[in-house]
């Protein structure tokens, strides 16, 4: 109770007054206080958007809303509303343009990865059909699908004779992520099916990693991924960062499925959230970066 009260009045109150005495003592605007006390990366971004979204100026609080292609406008209108004198403070233009693009990319971000989502897969569009049979290529080179509807799905770890049923929920995000992670890395996908389709230790790949999508896409959706993003990308987040995200977590799982040893596949829900805690934990680190690292162990 008596937090929410300070946190009440910290930021209706002492907060203006707190950076208005800074701003007297310093001659910079807190936004430029962030900007040069900081290094690149997640601490610096996250505080400058706390900074722009908390502000009393309207043209600031919009400006983390924006398109990428009017990210350059907004910082000039921001010099301009905060009086900022760019030849006292030089490098304020370049980083404040670095934090407003991972600021302004991660909110993009979430819209493409939301709309690929929603986007149902649909036997009846050649696209859909093309990348499904691309995964089974990929995954399987030596082996010739006998026909589009068969159980020979489920040795990729489909559930059913027809992949498209396991699509609900994720949609084309969940194919799109099979499929980047299986072209991209194509001998890591195969050494984690090839452990996937162990007789003891054994999960359903191709499920788990509609799962592992549905587990990035929340912890996108919940903004636990900013420290991720804006420590790895510098610029503005694209759909090709998400991906390679759900590279990290499918590779890592299988990973961690295999040292946990679980007795049956049965304990996959708790072993899931095991993982997915253990993630969370990561992200808090504020110099996080989920990079895929390939090596010999696994």
């Amino acid at each position: 109770m008596l937090g929410c009260i300070f946190q009440y009045f910290y930021t209706s109150f002492l907060r203006f007054w707190l950076k208005w005495l800074l701003r007297q003592l310093t001659g910079k605007c807190e936004l430029q206080r962030i900007c040069a006390g900081y290094k690149p990366g997640a601490e610096r971004t996250a505080r400058a958007e706390y900074s722009l979204e908390s502000s009393k100026r309207k043209v600031l609080r919009a400006s983390v809303n924006a398109e990428e292609d009017a990210v350059e406008d907004y910082v000039e209108k921001i010099i301009k509303e905060k009086n900022v004198k760019e030849q006292k403070d030089p490098m304020f233009k370049k980083n404040l343009n670095l934090c407003l693009l991972q600021i302004t990319g991660y909110k993009n971000l979430y819209l493409c990865v939301e709309q690929l989502r929603k986007e149902v897969f649909d036997s009846e569009k050649e696209e859909h059909e093309k990348m499904l049979l691309k995964l089974w290529d990929l995954l399987m080179p030596s082996t010739t699908l006998e026909s589009r509807v068969t159980k020979q799905w489920g040795d990729i770890g489909f559930q059913g004779d027809d992949p498209k049923t396991d699509f609900r929920g994720m949609g084309m995000l969940g194919l799109t992520n099979l499929v980047f992670f299986s072209e991209n890395y194509t001998e890591a996908a195969r050494q984690v099916l090839s452990h996937a389709n162990h007789p003891n230790l054994g999960y359903s790949y191709a499920i788990v990693g509609i799962n592992l999508t549905e587990m990035a896409y929340s912890l996108l959706k919940s903004g636990a991924l900013k420290p991720h993003f804006y420590n790895s990308v510098e610029g503005s987040t694209q759909m090709k960062h998400f991906h390679q995200l759900y590279c990290y977590l499918a590779y890592e799982f299988n990973k961690f499925w295999i040292q946990e040893e679980p007795e049956s596949i049965m304990e996959f829900n708790l072993y899931r959230e095991k993982f997915h805690e253990k993630v969370k934990r990561l992200l808090l680190d504020p110099d996080v970066t989920l990079i895929l690292n390939l090596d010999s162990t696994n």
